[in-house]
């Protein structure tokens, strides 16, 4: 009779112990899969170049490496928010940075704080820099120097000098006077027929106002109007919202380009650049961007599956789904969650379904971002701080 009475008790203990470990686990989960997507990105395309540089492999063949200053922006970007939560250190960080710095952009005799644009080995196994800078390269690197000097505050003053620095020669070198917007490169002078191109997923608000912050230059609050009312003109020409990877731009107008004006058949399509544009415009609370954002997320929640790549009309160019164009969304959606885009949070989680491939550099890089960016734990969050790695606001 005395042990039955404990019985219940016993179970009910028990029962509350299971749910709490379940809760815990399910929230815990999220912080696991951030760790494990960042620690297979790095051994998949991290390459050290001797002691004190490494540059991210973006080839998917690692006898062929080839750097891109995209991607090691982008491995700068992951790198310190890893290092938010302890998984990375300020060595790690460094490394890819001196690749950078190993590797600045000339404008005539001039050295810039521009990257030059692709690194490769050729024939003969020696390496070689193509000269010229790509946009996107500069602005992730920029982007990523705000975020370390956060994250490792000691060294703070040499990243804000380093990015001002790069903030500077991007207005100087990458910025057209005329559309108030940035150009792809430090190549499409105005003696080029294409100063006038834009990259639409060079349209990066948040990191615009940040820029604005770190350098006080009005030009970043022009560039962010400028852009973000170019990209709502290509946004509003269809009923999807869809925007091209390259577009024709004046001071009051803009247009998809045809196809291989600059990169690829898909130049005026909605396809490898321009799937990066719900990740740009996810956090940012400019009223031009939500709508622009919001008309692309209605477009995408409303198709049965998200493939890669589509015409601006709404068309699939593939029957196959990519991590490149489904990350970004997931991302967005994660920010949105509460203007009725669950069903795209969900969907696109496939993302996170398989292991990150060690062979698509591009869809894995995406997809680790998305998942530190975009997958949120609370409960994970105070235990890193009980046992005691910093974490920043």
């Amino acid at each position: 009779m005395h042990n039955s009475k404990l019985v219940w008790p016993f179970i009910g203990l028990v029962t509350i112990i299971y749910l709490a470990t379940l809760l815990f686990v399910r929230l815990e989960n999220p912080l696991h899969l951030q760790h494990q997507c960042y620690t297979r990105w790095r051994s998949a395309y991290v390459v050290k170049q001797g002691k004190d540089k490494a540059f991210v492999n973006s080839s998917n063949k690692q006898k062929q490496p080839v750097a891109l200053s995209e991607a090691q922006g982008y491995g700068l970007q992951i790198t310190a928010l890893a290092g938010r939560k302890g998984w990375a250190s300020q060595s790690d960080f460094d490394r890819l940075l001196n690749y950078y710095l190993a590797h600045q952009d000339y404008v005539g005799s001039r050295k810039t704080a521009l990257m030059q644009w692709r690194q490769a080995k050729n024939a003969k196994n020696k390496w070689t820099s193509n000269v010229n800078s790509a946009t996107d390269g500069d602005l992730y690197i920029a982007e990523a120097l705000g975020e370390a000097a956060k994250v490792w505050p000691r060294r703070a003053a040499y990243y804000h000098q380093l990015q001002r620095a790069l903030l500077r020669d991007i207005l100087a070198y990458e910025y057209n006077p005329k559309t108030h917007a940035l150009t792809v490169g430090d190549w499409a002078t105005k003696k080029s027929k294409y100063y006038t191109l834009m990259r639409t997923s060079d349209v990066m608000p948040t990191a615009f106002d940040e820029f604005y912050q770190v350098s006080h230059d009005q030009r970043w609050h022009l560039i962010k109007k400028q852009m973000l009312a170019r990209l709502s003109d290509l946004s509003k020409q269809h009923r999807t919202g869809l925007v091209p990877d390259f577009a024709w731009i004046s001071e009051t107008s803009a247009r998809p380009v045809k196809p291989k004006t600059i990169a690829s058949k898909n130049d005026g399509n909605y396809s490898a650049n321009a799937c990066r544009v719900p990740m740009m415009l996810a956090s940012s609370k400019d009223p031009k961007a939500r709508q622009t954002l919001d008309k692309m997320m209605k477009f995408f929640s409303n198709q049965y599956y998200v493939t890669a790549g589509y015409t601006l009309s709404g068309q699939r160019l593939n029957h196959y789904q990519s991590a490149s164009f489904s990350a970004p969304l997931f991302y967005a959606a994660s920010c949105h969650r509460n203007q009725g885009y669950d069903n795209l949070f969900f969907s696109q989680k496939i993302v996170f379904s398989k292991h990150l491939p060690r062979d698509n550099y591009y869809d894995a890089t995406l997809t680790t971002l998305a998942a530190l960016k975009g997958l949120h734990s609370p409960l994970a969050d105070k235990h890193l701080h009980f046992v005691g790695i910093r974490k920043y606001n």
